[in-house]
């Protein structure tokens, strides 16, 4: 069941949804002078150590703009995608090093998903909202499959907005794709690329499952034996789960946090908050951010950045930043040692910070 602060409704948070795009935002400190380098943040068994040097790629020589979304491959590299359109793609190794760069010119590339096929081959998907663009590729960068256009293939109307933001694959092979920046619906495509169907749509209301405000990001949950998708709705603060044909299970209410894509690492749910409220005003917004760490059981139970996740009476209290560790965390991925690489958004190009687990 979804859980709400009570001296704070959802109405209140989702009323200034529209203030997102004037919201005020903190440029990250220079790499000369890091602040917080070196903090210890985050509460519980999830504690980490904070690197804001691990990239040792050079800023002025390899920009990012914006770092968008990152994950790991079976061989240990990391692949961080960017909307610089000289740099979509960089590829580091797990100390900082960067092993090399390719693009295919998207001047919007959004997000990244990677997903290994039954033969054991790893693929990239990668969405462009600018574009409407949603690409399969190789490691290497070589396109191997494109969707088509949401009003190419009888999903949309031609006056629909289309605005892909997420990508996650299911176990059959099956890609969903999520509207988030558009009509707000989820899409679904067999292997193939053929339009299979549809769920979710807009909704101007602050309470209203099944239907999305912004449909941000999305993945496949296979931590209950039954594979579900879970769906970030985050100018509600939510998290909501699917069956594969569209049918709601349940959803989780997160004040405060304006969640991205959920990231699925052994039984524990993570995200980056791209956002936080004001405490003193829910209708502005501020560029801040930190981590979230969910259990399986849909608690928080650890918020690296941000104030100590605290119930009452089973109710999640509002979440802030607790220190200005970050700006804007736009995603989070976890490596094989349960270390954490933080990218962000509208930060100054900064490249990725890493987390390293102390506890």
């Amino acid at each position: 069941m979804s859980t709400i602060h009570p001296k704070v409704s959802r109405r209140q948070f989702a009323a200034g949804a529209a203030a997102l795009v004037s919201a005020p935002f903190i440029h990250a400190q220079s790499k000369t002078a890091p602040e917080h380098h070196g903090e210890i943040i985050g509460h519980g068994g999830f504690r980490f150590r904070v690197n804001k040097l691990w990239s040792q790629a050079d800023p002025a020589r390899v920009q990012v703009k914006d770092c968008h979304e990152m994950v790991q491959a079976a061989d240990g590299r990391l692949f961080m995608l960017t909307n610089h359109a000289a740099n979509n793609m960089l590829v580091y190794d797990v100390e900082g090093r960067l092993l090399g760069t390719w693009t295919l010119k998207l001047g919007g590339a959004h997000g990244l998903t990677l997903h290994r096929g039954d033969d054991g081959k790893e693929h990239l998907y990668l969405t462009d909202p600018g574009s409407g663009r949603v690409v399969k590729t190789t490691p290497e960068g070589e396109i191997v499959l494109e969707l088509p256009h949401a009003s190419q293939c009888g999903a949309y109307k031609p006056a629909e907005d289309y605005r892909p933001t997420e990508t996650a694959v299911a176990p059959n092979g099956d890609i969903y794709v999520a509207d988030g920046y558009g009509s707000q619906f989820i899409l679904r495509f067999d292997k193939e690329g053929r339009f299979i169907s549809k769920f979710g749509g807009k909704s101007t209301q602050p309470v209203n499952p099944g239907r999305f405000m912004q449909a941000h990001g999305v993945a496949i949950d296979t931590r209950g034996g039954t594979p579900l998708l879970v769906v970030t709705e985050r100018v509600r603060n939510e998290f909501n789960w699917f069956t594969l044909d569209g049918r709601h299970v349940r959803g989780v209410y997160l004040p405060g946090a304006y969640v991205s894509r959920p990231v699925i690492n052994g039984r524990h749910l993570y995200s980056g908050v791209c956002f936080g409220a004001r405490p003193d005003d829910y209708r502005m917004w501020q560029g801040r951010g930190f981590v979230t760490i969910l259990d399986d059981s849909d608690r928080v139970v650890s918020n690296p950045g941000g104030h100590a996740p605290a119930y009452e009476e089973g109710r999640l209290k509002v979440m802030l930043q607790d220190s200005p560790v970050f700006n804007n965390c736009h995603d989070v991925c976890v490596d094989t040692k349960g270390d954490l690489y933080v990218c962000q958004w509208n930060s100054g190009g900064v490249h990725p910070y890493k987390l390293h687990r102390e506890a």
